[in-house]
């Protein structure tokens, strides 16, 4: 890992003020359309378990078909969608008066579908045989979910607290703990498709096979900071060395929808058709559409400069092969950027607002906020991610604030003071040979990279101890 590209979580972005305040700031920033289209959101897709008499349990419905006498069962979720309306309540709590209501509703309905791996991760899809929502065959989890329900309950934490009936903060530990364990590949330091591949070993396709949409790359330092577990930040340059390559090759900043290792040089390439799901899942399609909004929120909050860059690419180039008219983006591309659809769609259009919030090009941006506020009712997939991204596109994304102890300046090993065995720890960690324990501690120049200029500050401030 290159240490001087270690990215520290940021904080709230008003880390000084109470966290009742920091949920009104958050509400305060989204906007009419915001508001108004989550009225509608809420209605058509957050379904309450009619099954389930001695708890209240909601999910979000993502089915176009309700289950009848016709039906043997329905599939009615997944935990992809579970995990977007936990986002999407906790986001919403200081706008809708039942959200926390209905946010412990999902939290009680993902913990009755739990996968059969892993004990804190949610099996991927369930159905509605007519006398209950059972999991689906092949309980096994899916990586994108469990990421959002575990960043969901630290938003939680921050609007709420964790001291009510539930611990929101313990169970996202939980949860990230198990996504490490069962999700992470730790050769490669690359996120898994789900738990199943932890049953997989290296030199199986499926071991060093990744999902570009599963590259959540904000979420990762935040839950390095909440665990103290700094192998995240591991997966985080990992992830990024993926992207910046494929950038780097077709020049577009498509990624394709999966991603594998080739076993003879070791590069991680785009898959062969039928990989997993279809003929396309080496090209852009209905998986890797989602991430112009899931790489670039890295840029927008935590100022990543390799989120920028994939950010600044896939602009350039869709907003050239469309000349400037969003209502021409394809459902789908090669990555040399040859469309493979001729259509539009709406999980496709939405996520290009986020990138392009990225840039200068605020013409660009504004064409497709409009695009995408017009764009009139879709299904459950463009549909929640057209509300995700316009909460992100409005500013009132919450960054959830690890609410430990008092950070003392300098004191990277945490034992509450600042000497000399704190300036060992931290060139010990510049050169490699060493972990710490609170990286913001370290940064003494508040550059948000940890280098040898905080080592010198370092070394300043015993020198001035001393006289």
């Amino acid at each position: 890992m290159n240490c001087l590209k270690k990215i520290l979580v940021f904080v709230c972005a008003l880390a000084s003020i109470s966290m009742v305040d920091c949920t009104y700031v958050n509400a305060e920033k989204l906007t009419n359309e915001t508001i108004d289209f989550y009225d509608y959101w809420k209605e058509k897709y957050i379904v309450q378990d009619k099954y389930v008499t001695d708890d209240t349990q909601y999910y979000v419905w993502y089915s176009d078909t309700p289950y009848s006498d016709n039906n043997k069962w329905v599939e009615v979720t997944v935990s992809e969608a579970h995990g977007y309306g936990m986002l999407i309540t906790a986001s919403m709590a200081e706008y809708d008066n039942d959200a926390k209501e209905i946010f412990d509703g999902m939290y009680a309905y993902y913990k009755a579908h739990l996968s059969e791996t892993a004990p804190n991760l949610m099996a991927w899809q369930q159905q509605d045989n007519g006398s209950a929502i059972v999991n689906s065959s092949g309980t096994d989890s899916a990586t994108d979910g469990d990421m959002d329900i575990a960043y969901a309950l630290l938003m939680a934490d921050s609007v709420w607290g964790s001291n009510g009936d539930i611990n929101y903060k313990q169970s996202a530990i939980d949860i990230i703990n198990d996504i490490m364990k069962y999700e992470v590949n730790k050769e490669d330091w690359i996120l898994q498709l789900g738990d199943w591949a932890y049953w997989t070993a290296n030199g199986d396709p499926d071991y060093s096979a990744t999902r570009a949409s599963d590259f959540i790359m904000q979420y990762m330092p935040v839950f390095a900071e909440v665990t103290g577990d700094e192998r995240w930040l591991n997966v985080y340059d990992s992830t990024y060395a993926i992207i910046n390559s494929i950038v780097d090759e077709y020049g577009t900043g498509i990624l394709p929808d999966f991603i594998i290792k080739d076993s003879e040089t070791g590069k991680f390439i785009p898959s062969s058709p039928e990989f997993l799901e279809s003929e396309y899942d080496g090209y852009y399609y209905y998986n890797s559409c989602r991430t112009p909004w899931r790489i670039s929120m890295d840029y927008l909050i935590n100022g990543n400069q390799d989120a920028k860059k994939f950010a600044d690419a896939i602009t350039s180039f869709i907003s050239e092969t469309t000349k400037g008219d969003p209502s021409e983006i394809k459902a789908g591309y090669k990555l040399d950027g040859t469309p493979i659809e001729d259509y539009d769609d709406l999980c496709f259009t939405a996520p290009f607002m986020i990138a392009g919030a990225c840039g200068d090009n605020t013409e660009w941006h504004d064409a497709v906020r409009e695009t995408v506020v017009n764009y009139g009712e879709d299904v459950y997939f463009g549909d929640t991610i057209k509300m995700l991204c316009l909460i992100v596109d409005d500013g009132g994304w919450i960054v959830p604030e690890n609410k430990g102890s008092e950070t003392i300046s300098g004191d990277v090993n945490t034992d509450g003071v600042f000497n000399i065995a704190d300036v060992v720890s931290i060139q010990n960690y510049i050169i490699g040979k060493d972990i710490l324990k609170d990286w913001k501690a370290g940064d003494i120049n508040n550059d948000n990279i940890i280098d040898v200029f905080d080592l010198c500050s370092m070394k300043k401030m015993i020198l001035s101890q001393l006289k």
